[in-house]
């Protein structure tokens, strides 16, 4: 059964979404990736990811994981007929990561228009962590009272902001860092930044 779904739709950032991926199928943590349709061309550009062929198996080879297409399965945004439209499917948790300002707004109005908006609607009617990783700027005030009303209604809002007191060298420290706070989150032990301490 599927533990997490990952949902990467039409704003820039769809490297996190995709490392995300990487770090769960690496622990061994069954997952659905749900992809808009804007989304898919996104991480056509952002990830070198061919979508003409097997995007399963490029994110598993990525991984180091190519026989283990049981970790992951993709599925349409359109596929509402998905068993995890109901939420007595029973995931771990979901994470939108990058969250268009589009797809969250629905999910704070309750607008299930597609598969992404329905699970995330499932996640908060049951209870279950729903992290969502905005990724514009700046910000109007719609978008802030949005992502207030998800933080009312239950879920974590992670905005894609890298930090730099870990002294990041390339863009891959800084997608690490917002990855590895996700991970943080969905209490996954890892260590893909360098945690704040004092010398």
């Amino acid at each position: 059964m599927t533990e997490y779904a990952v949902a990467v739709t039409g704003a820039s950032g769809a490297p996190y979404g995709i490392r995300l991926i990487e770090e769960l199928v690496k622990r061994q943590k069954r997952c659905e990736l749900i992809v808009s349709p804007t989304g898919l061309g996104i991480v056509r550009e952002e990830c070198g990811i061919d979508t003409e062929k097997d995007v399963v198996a490029q994110i598993l080879g990525r991984a180091g994981l190519e026989q283990r297409e049981e970790l992951l399965k993709l599925t349409p945004s359109d596929e509402l007929t998905s068993p995890l439209a109901s939420g007595s499917y029973g995931l771990k948790a979901m994470v939108v990561c990058p969250c268009s300002m589009g797809t969250l707004g629905r999910i704070a109005s309750g607008a299930s228009t597609n598969l992404i908006e329905r699970v995330a609607d499932c996640m908060l009617k049951e209870r279950r962590p729903l992290v969502v990783v905005p990724r514009e700027t700046p910000l109007n005030s719609i978008h802030i009272e949005n992502m207030l009303r998800l933080s009312r209604a239950g879920a974590v809002v992670l905005p894609a902001m890298p930090a730099f007191y870990h002294t990041p060298r390339s863009v891959d420290d800084m997608v690490d860092f917002v990855v590895g706070k996700i991970l943080d989150i969905l209490g996954i032990e890892n260590s893909l930044y360098k945690r704040w301490k004092r010398d």
